[in-house]
């Protein structure tokens, strides 16, 4: 009987570690992959940057310092590594670039810019995005960390190795606004 009872209490911690183990590594995963739909906005973020420094400096020579400003925050965002530098730099280029499209109320014809304007609207759209996964991932991240502090599920999180995910956080800031 006890040999059984012994047999039983082994099978069961071993379901039991297969099954959390499984559930951890479920739990990684749907983090890594609401990062990398975050990645993804960013990169598009990052693809119009050049666009739009190359048609507001057609239009606004003289704010070579805001277009610089703009492109070296935006190879900084690029080099980021861990998501908490991550959205500290994003957020910084997001607020360069909400100062770059603030140049059009000085530039009435890059107001008018057809150029500008798609690429204005594209932004905003990228922005809408970000914002979007950002909230499935920071959800995704709060599930995970939930259950890799929660006992008993701790024990084999660190004994695993499981490390809890950065939360992506952006300053708030005043939002894009289209022109026209």
């Amino acid at each position: 009987m006890l040999l059984w009872f012994i047999g039983f209490a082994a099978i069961a911690l071993l379901a039991f570690v297969l099954i959390t183990f499984n559930e951890l590594i479920a739990a990684r995963n749907g983090v890594r992959k609401a990062w990398s739909d975050i990645d993804v906005q960013l990169q598009r973020r990052h693809d119009l940057v050049p666009q739009l420094v190359a048609v507001v400096k057609g239009y606004a020579e003289h704010e070579r310092g805001t277009l610089s400003a703009v492109a070296e925050v935006r190879a900084r965002a690029q080099a980021s590594a861990s998501v908490a530098q991550r959205g500290a730099v994003e957020s910084e280029l997001a607020t360069q670039l909400t100062r770059m499209l603030a140049l059009q109320e000085r530039y009435p014809e890059l107001k008018a810019s057809g150029n500008f304007l798609e690429l204005q609207r594209e932004l905003v759209d990228v922005e809408d995005r970000v914002q979007s996964a950002r909230g499935v991932y920071n959800d995704a991240a709060l599930g995970y960390n939930t259950q890799i502090q929660n006992f008993p599920e701790l024990l084999l999180a660190r004994l695993f190795g499981f490390r809890a995910a950065d939360f992506f956080q952006a300053q708030e800031r005043a939002p894009v606004q289209l022109s026209g």
